[in-house]
């Protein structure tokens, strides 16, 4: 009987440190993958905002130069 407990007793255990270990790492991976997300939105916000400025820049250039040139 002894040896029962201790195999159910170990069986226990490792199935307690495997969900653990299972939700400590989709935790970890979602963290990541959150924080991946946020620095390429970011990026690529950053990016778009440059390039609209850069456009809103040369447009407004080539408007006052032609109002000149006329």
């Amino acid at each position: 009987m002894k040896n029962i407990k201790y195999q159910v007793n170990d069986q226990v255990n490792d199935q307690v440190r495997n969900q653990v270990r299972k939700q400590v790492w989709d935790q970890v991976e979602n963290q990541v993958r959150n924080q991946v997300r946020n620095q390429v939105n970011w990026q690529v916000l950053n990016q778009v905002e440059d390039q609209v400025n850069w456009q809103v820049k040369d447009q407004v250039k080539r408007q006052i130069e032609e109002s000149l040139d006329n």
